[in-house]
């Protein structure tokens, strides 16, 4: 890296570092909008039932989106935690950016209720059948030890635990990034960058189990010790696409045009290329120990993802999460012209809610009577169904964005008083 003989930082209260009042505007209508949406579409969603005993769809559904839209903003959060560990310069121009996606973790916690009503009320989790060990074949030794994890009641104070870890690292460096735009205190990003590396375990860690919480256990006999990093591939790398696509809105709407330069979509874009290696890397690894290890209970989540339209999505995750994407974006052309970094982080951004959709929506069984024998297969829910989630996590993603504009107009959309801010204005790429 190599520095500008002379690099111009404008004034903390320059109208560049304002949102514009176009995207101000769209806050309240994306707010409103986006909840009626996404109340629609779960109503929807229940609609798609194949049987009385199927309340979950409806619940999977916004399961589906909730999960989307949390693993972008903590994506964004481990953003800026490593970006402070590292004692990172280049970022400075394009931080803020992740701080608007890892405070969307205190909506968040309030969108995570209904998932709440559906593990009480809504037969979400299959755990919480009283009869589902028997109904399994499942030992009533082994149910009882699994059950003393997978209860609602300890669920709820896990997930509490999680929320007040991620709400109050969010709080703890979004207070320190915004406060020293008004006081330009250097101290403050001292205080950030020692607090950088316990909040970085706390992240993983909570992270880590809330992956197996809400997602994993799903399929409550199944385990993968890699599900976790899995789920953290998929929102880091998505992250630091709405990081890219968040800058470029900017820069249209006529923000921090000067600040953000091609080299830091060129940085962004190495981060999107990696990452989608990593994500890949992470998923063939994991589906590979498994496949070598040939266990009963480890094979059958990827069993019901390998037949039927699952089967067809699984091979269109190889396709257009890995493989077009990696070639889309490997070229430094590509990485250094901001139009096509943003084309590749919208798609990205797309495809990363079909993994999300991949995870959760097979568990989201429907009931087929063979005889006596009463299986359960993984369904999409028709027409109806597909429908339904679509309408889920454009109106939940319309909140997010709605509750984002929001906030930034109360801020400013860049840490105008960084230390380093006349280092990342000055970055250059070797």
């Amino acid at each position: 890296m190599s520095e500008h003989a002379a690099v111009t930082v404008k004034p903390a209260d320059d109208p560049a570092f304002k949102l514009p009042e176009r995207l101000a505007g769209l806050a309240i209508p994306l707010c409103i909008g986006g909840l009626v949406l996404l109340v629609i579409g779960m109503a929807v969603a229940m609609m798609a039932q194949t049987d009385d005993t199927m309340p979950r769809f409806g619940y999977s559904a916004y399961l589906t989106a909730f999960l989307y839209c949390l693993t972008i903003a903590m994506g964004g959060m481990f953003f800026v935690l490593i970006q402070h560990l590292a004692r990172a310069g280049w970022s400075v121009v394009v931080r803020r950016i992740a701080e608007f996606l890892m405070f969307m973790v205190i909506p968040l916690a309030f969108l995570f209720v209904p998932i709440l009503v559906g593990v009480y009320w809504g037969g979400l989790y299959a755990w919480t059948s009283e009869t589902f060990g028997q109904d399994a074949g499942v030992a009533e030794s082994v149910w009882k030890a699994k059950s003393s994890y997978l209860n609602a009641g300890w669920f709820t104070l896990r997930a509490v635990v999680y929320f007040t870890i991620w709400i109050g690292l969010a709080l703890y460096f979004w207070k320190g990034s915004v406060g020293q735009d008004e006081t330009g205190e250097r101290a403050a990003t001292d205080r950030m960058q020692y607090w950088s590396g316990p909040a970085t375990m706390a992240f993983a860690l909570s992270l880590s189990f809330a992956a197996f919480d809400w997602g994993m256990s799903l399929a409550p006999m199944w385990f993968s010790t890699m599900f976790g990093v899995y789920i953290f591939a998929g929102g880091i790398l998505s992250a630091h696409c709405a990081i890219a696509l968040g800058a470029y809105v900017l820069q249209r709407s006529g923000a921090i045009k000067d600040e953000v330069t091609v080299e830091h979509y060129h940085d962004l874009g190495k981060y999107i290329f990696g990452f989608v290696f990593f994500w890949t890397y992470i998923s063939f690894s994991q589906y590979l120990l498994i496949w070598y290890g040939n266990i009963p209970e480890e094979t059958e989540w990827f069993y019901s993802r390998q037949h039927g339209g699952f089967g067809y999505l699984s091979i269109a995750l190889i396709v257009f999460h890995w493989i077009i994407p990696f070639l889309g974006t490997m070229s430094r052309h590509v990485r250094r012209n901001p139009n096509l970094v943003a084309f590749w982080a919208a798609y990205i951004l797309i495809v990363h809610f079909i993994d999300i959709y991949w995870i959760v929506m097979p568990e989201a069984r429907a009931l087929f009577i063979d005889g006596e024998v009463v299986h359960t297969v993984p369904t999409f829910g028709g027409a109806v169904g597909v429908i339904g989630s679509l309408m889920c996590v454009v109106g939940m993603v319309g909140l997010i964005i709605g509750l984002i504009l929001k906030l930034a107009s109360s801020t400013r959309v860049i840490a105008a008083r960084d230390p380093r801010l006349a280092e990342s204005i000055g970055f250059e790429n070797i």
